[in-house]
């Protein structure tokens, strides 16, 4: 188990940091979220920081009683929910905390998820201070109408701002799209994409939207006022994303994520999607430890009694088998642009390689070169071809 070898060089660990709170619940959204008003005892937005940082302190216990050590933190992610409704002050605070547990590396990557009304000057300048070094905004759309069908609330008109509010505090910056949006056009998404490229940013996440089942959006869906998205308009989409973010020098590193340069991709999402270690800290928080999957339950008040208790929040576990991790690497890492060893696919479906390329959806010299890359046309089927060659 190489995160217990003392002679190891995957000796790194990452952190996530769920941030359960909104301010409004988005129609489409169904992440572990809630409003202060849903919230009871001891899981308020005040009592959120110690409870997380208490969780830190019994992880590293459970760790080292395991036999796991860690050298240093790689990459931290506050995600949500979101993490700017906290005082700045408060997520420096459990920065600070979990580095004075786990070391964080000297070029550590720290981001904080961040609505753009939710932040000021002062406050992005104190996150930096305090060892934030990247800000990932949704921006969603740039659209009027799409932000509203949404239930964004956000003004699409302070995204350029909050972005150089954010450069000129030092921090790095992304900004997540949605596309997809029942009633969105295609000029809709140029219009976004436009927008978001002229912030001048080196980021970009393009999601398409996916209603799901125990959505304010799916019950819209369910009474017929709104359409479900449709694929070949979806692909129209996301080919035109890939144009734009092409002509203005990004590059597809994951299927949804574009970066300019090799040194502006999440690390964070290259730890979950190369299967490193990770700590997930909050309320409903996945962790995963050399194969071993768990996660926290879901529901702050029920989270922070747990801890009260001195225990871990662990609402399940389970041991990922053989099988198990070599489907997910094969989900996961087919997805990126460095693609996949061929070796790792099972021998018995390795002829549907040379199948796919033949059908234009991996890149033959790269086939050649022994690893399977999506095409563009690929990325458009990854689910597909995934399925073809797991076993």
């Amino acid at each position: 188990m190489p995160s217990r070898d003392d002679s190891s060089p995957q000796r790194a660990l990452s952190a996530y940091i769920h941030i359960p709170f909104c301010a409004v619940r988005c129609g489409y959204c169904d992440f572990n979220t809630y409003t202060n008003a849903e919230l009871g005892g001891g899981g308020s937005q005040r009592e959120y920081p110690a409870n997380a940082m208490r969780e830190m302190e019994l992880q590293l216990a459970d760790d080292l009683a395991a036999g796991y050590r860690y050298e240093r933190i790689a990459t931290v992610f506050f995600g949500g929910g979101t993490p700017t409704l906290l005082p700045a002050g408060d997520l420096v605070a459990m920065l600070a905390h979990l580095r004075s547990l786990i070391p964080l590396a000297p070029d550590a990557e720290v981001t904080t998820e961040a609505n753009p009304d939710s932040v000021t000057p002062d406050s992005l300048a104190e996150l930096a201070a305090g060892g934030i070094t990247r800000v990932s905004f949704g921006m969603q759309s740039a659209v009027r109408s799409v932000l509203a069908t949404l239930d964004r609330t956000h003004d699409p008109d302070r995204i350029p701002q909050v972005v150089q509010w954010a450069k000129d505090a030092g921090l790095a910056v992304s900004l997540d799209l949605i596309y997809g949006t029942p009633g969105e056009s295609l000029a809709d998404v140029e219009t976004s994409v436009r927008a978001a490229l002229d912030c001048g940013i080196d980021h970009l996440s393009a999601y398409s939207l996916i209603i799901e089942g125990n959505t304010a959006m799916a019950r819209q869906l369910r009474r017929g006022e709104i359409t479900a998205p449709d694929g070949d308009d979806m692909a129209d989409k996301y080919e035109l994303i890939d144009d734009l973010t092409r002509a203005d020098g990004l590059q597809w590193y994951e299927v949804s994520n574009f970066a300019r340069t090799r040194a502006d991709r999440s690390r964070h999402n290259l730890a979950y999607w190369t299967g490193r270690d990770w700590w997930g800290i909050g309320p409903g928080a996945h962790r995963h430890r050399d194969g071993e999957r768990s996660w926290n339950l879901k529901h702050p008040s029920r989270y922070a009694a747990r801890l009260a208790d001195g225990r871990l929040p662990v609402q399940e576990s389970e041991q990922l088998t053989a099988k198990d991790r070599l489907v997910e690497r094969i989900m996961l890492e087919l997805r990126i642009a460095d693609g996949l060893e061929v070796t790792v696919i099972p021998e018995q479906r390795r002829h549907l390689l040379a199948v796919h390329a033949e059908r234009g959806h991996l890149e033959a010299d790269a086939l050649t070169a022994g690893r399977a890359v999506l095409t563009r046309a690929g990325r458009l089927l990854a689910d597909a071809v995934i399925r073809d060659l797991v076993p």
